[in-house]
């Protein structure tokens, strides 16, 4: 396995997911690191309209923004694993020992084929590697639902995405981590939290690699 991951490193260098420069391993190079909007302590950690926990270790602007966007829409599959470290790093600052599960925000069917991957998916596949373990697929999407990202409303938001995840029977009993990319008003999450709470979800905690400030969003890809 090493020796393998030493030819893919030679064939497909790993690159910083924001800036796109080269590196020794994959990560986040110092200078975004540094440079990067992290949410303050206050910021990182809210609560959803479901009443559900939320954690994020950035802000949705700048250089994270650009980073994600590069992910989520330009093919970039490879900033998971970087993205997913920052994810595993803020759950595990956050929610250390309250969750037994890991899962994730799923897209439809179509945007799966039209994307090729399913993003949060990925995320929640990386952060686990780190735990050595694998997320469990808990929840699926029953429709294609227009995007979030033309959505400017709340209200309009969650009704955007009502009844449109269901949760399988696996869910019952489990404390749950679920992840996503970006939480913009926390429809989405909170959507698919309720489903898993309806399915007999003890708890159910989030994570995303980025929090949006709403007032700021325009149609940049974000749900």
């Amino acid at each position: 396995m090493r020796f393998l991951d030493t030819l893919l490193n030679l064939l497909f260098p790993p690159k910083c997911p924001f800036c796109g420069r080269v590196l020794d391993r994959p990560g986040v190079c110092p200078a975004c690191e540094a440079a990067l909007p992290w949410l303050a302590e206050e910021d990182g950690l809210w609560t959803l309209p479901a009443d559900v926990p939320c954690a994020a270790p950035l802000r949705y602007e700048g250089l994270a923004r650009k980073g994600l966007l590069r992910f989520k829409f330009q093919g970039a599959s490879a900033a998971a694993e970087p993205l997913g470290e920052l994810v595993a790093r803020c759950a595990a600052e956050r929610f250390a020992g309250e969750f037994d599960v890991v899962t994730w925000v799923p897209v439809s069917r179509k945007r799966l084929r039209q994307r090729g991957y399913d993003q949060a998916e990925l995320l929640a596949r990386a952060a686990c590697r780190l735990w050595n373990t694998r997320p469990v697929r808990l929840l699926d999407k029953r429709r294609d639902n227009p995007a979030q990202s033309g959505l400017h409303d709340a209200v309009l938001r969650r009704e955007n995405v009502r009844d449109v995840y269901a949760a399988s029977g696996a869910a019952a009993g489990r404390r749950i981590l679920l992840v996503d990319d970006i939480c913009t008003t926390g429809a989405t999450l909170s959507s698919c939290a309720l489903a898993l709470r309806q399915a007999g979800a003890e708890t159910v905690l989030c994570c995303t690699a980025a929090r949006a400030v709403m007032e700021k969003v325009h149609k940049s890809g974000e749900e």
